[in-house]
């Protein structure tokens, strides 16, 4: 069951994902989509599988039987790092943001700038270029921040999971996964958050939000994809449905059968 349109690129596409343990079947042979540029939310009650795929597509689990392709391209996803090299990244509830560094320092992470010269070759970093690039970064997604020399503590916690989603967007080429990008926000830092987002989807990115705030995915989202016991229960045109129709799919009715 996909919604998707036709002519579009597909970013990511599962067929026949499972994964099983032991006895338990987390996924039962799931077919999906999504597409460049989508903002695709994946929903269902605790345990319907959607960490599990997720991390699946993320490299953070392996699948027991299935394929995975990015931009048609079959691929065995070994690691998360291995996830990275395709251009996938994943923003979880922790953030893994070092909240000691400034923004910059956290925006390159693992991928520092160096000095030029020998005091590159010992290590030195270039914080200018570090700084001039971040604030570029930022900007090209919207973000403001009084400074970016800051610790990263020092931000609210709407501008520290923005931050989280700038990283991963700058180096994201593929996808962003986003696990309930706005638990425990409050209203103006979840704006924060669902701008950058947005942003991410306008670059191009496919943008695979897990979230329990359903109103919110109804109205945000280009795609509903409804999971029950492990299996796609629906794929529904997020402007074409209802919060009726998607709770009534959570629950195991037929919905109101609009996008089937």
């Amino acid at each position: 069951m996909d919604t998707g349109g036709t002519n579009e690129q597909v970013a990511i596409e599962v067929k026949g994902i499972k994964k099983n343990y032991g006895h338990l079947q987390a996924l039962r042979g799931v077919d999906l989509k999504v597409y460049k540029g989508e903002i695709l939310a994946l929903i269902g009650d605790n345990g319907a599988g959607k960490s599990t795929l997720a991390k699946i597509i993320c490299g953070a689990i392996q699948k027991t039987e299935g394929d995975l392709f990015f931009w048609g391209q079959k691929t065995e996803v070994q690691s998360i790092n291995h996830a990275h090299k395709i251009g996938v990244f994943t923003v979880y509830q922790d953030l893994s943001l070092a909240p000691d560094l400034p923004v910059s320092d956290n925006l390159f992470l693992g991928r520092e700038i160096m000095r030029t010269g020998i005091l590159g070759r010992m290590g030195v970093l270039d914080r200018k270029a570090m700084r001039a690039e971040s604030k570029k970064a930022l900007a090209s997604l919207g973000i403001g921040l009084k400074s970016i020399s800051v610790d990263t503590r020092a931000l609210s916690g709407g501008e520290r999971q923005a931050l989280a989603v700038a990283k991963a967007v700058t180096w994201a080429n593929t996808a962003l996964i986003m696990d309930e990008p706005t638990a425990a926000l409050g209203a103006r830092q979840s704006s924060i958050v669902y701008d950058t987002i947005r942003a991410a989807s306008a670059r191009g990115l496919a943008v695979l939000v897990i979230s329990h705030d359903i109103p919110k995915m109804v109205s945000f989202a280009d795609r509903i994809v409804v999971l029950r016991h492990g299996q796609i229960v629906a794929s529904l045109e997020a402007k074409k449905t209802t919060l009726q129709e998607v709770l009534n799919y959570m629950l195991g009715g037929k919905g109101e059968s609009k996008n089937e």
